[in-house]
């Protein structure tokens, strides 16, 4: 696996690689990486001829100093992984490198931007957009993976794509999870073992209610599952919604299945999941 820390170098490599028709995958993370990054990786090698994979933890779109911060940090690690897994490349940027002094971005992204996690991370996803345009500009790739767990970006990034008439394919990847369900994140570094368990509940939840969705209501679900969510007073949500998978917007005779997604924060670490069934 080679490493690159110039965009011009680079982009100046893959643009040879495309001249020889050869399709780009690229997956976009901020390190940390586990076994769902590498499930990435592992599909994207499937899916195109050539594998970047980004680590870049982007400052944009932190809207809290502290979680950039404490955001766990493992690079040498991170490229042992890579390179077992068989990444063809490696983009692994300074800030300076991937952004002009005073650099402002906007994108109109509607109300997909102010619901869930715009709600409660105001400005989160302009940063998102931003750090992903300039990856798709140096990159260029073919096909770009991301994982269900980050669900709302997945659809933010897909409108991105819709408003710029980007010339991308998005693939959207399961969530991989522990043998006892907790969704990876690299934030689960930060759980100590007691928390860790509590934070099976929010999985739990999900669960019950994809299993016994086919007798009930929306209603009943929701509240199903805050039954099992609001059982430790130690799980502090941020919210709970049933929504229509592809949309977002609310449940309608339309919908042509539903996502349940939340955010919640155990100890010190906010974790967000969800699950999508009919």
């Amino acid at each position: 696996m080679k490493i690159f820390t110039s965009k011009a170098e680079l982009s100046h490599l893959l643009t040879e690689l495309k001249k020889e028709n050869k399709n780009i995958g690229l997956v976009p993370t901020m390190g940390a990486l586990h076994s769902g990054h590498l499930s990435l990786i592992k599909t994207a090698k499937q899916q195109t001829d050539v594998v970047v994979c980004s680590i870049f933890i982007n400052p944009t779109q932190f809207t809290d100093q502290k979680d950039l911060e404490k955001y766990p940090r493992t690079v040498s690690a991170d490229i042992e992984k890579l390179t077992e897994a068989a990444c063809d490349y490696l983009f692994l940027p300074e800030v300076t490198e991937m952004y002009e002094e005073n650099e402002t971005w906007h994108l109109d992204l509607g109300y997909l931007e102010n619901i869930l996690e715009g709600k409660f991370r105001p400005g989160h996803y302009q940063g998102v957009t931003q750090v992903v345009f300039k990856l798709f500009q140096i990159v260029n790739p073919t096909k770009a993976f991301f994982g269900q767990k980050d669900y709302q970006q997945v659809l933010i990034i897909r409108k991105m794509v819709d408003i710029l008439n980007l010339p991308v394919e998005l693939v959207m990847c399961p969530i991989k999870r522990n043998d006892e369900g907790l969704a990876l994140s690299s934030r689960n570094i930060h759980l100590s073992d007691i928390e860790k368990s509590k934070a099976l509940l929010l999985s739990r939840a999900l669960l019950t209610i994809r299993d016994v969705s086919a007798n009930h209501t929306p209603e009943e679900l929701k509240s199903i599952a805050l039954n099992i969510l609001e059982s430790d007073a130690e799980i502090k949500l941020d919210y709970f919604e049933l929504l229509d998978k592809d949309t977002l917007t609310t449940l309608n005779n339309d919908s042509k299945g539903i996502v349940a997604l939340l955010a919640a924060t155990i100890g010190k670490t906010r974790l967000i999941d969800n699950m999508i069934f009919n």
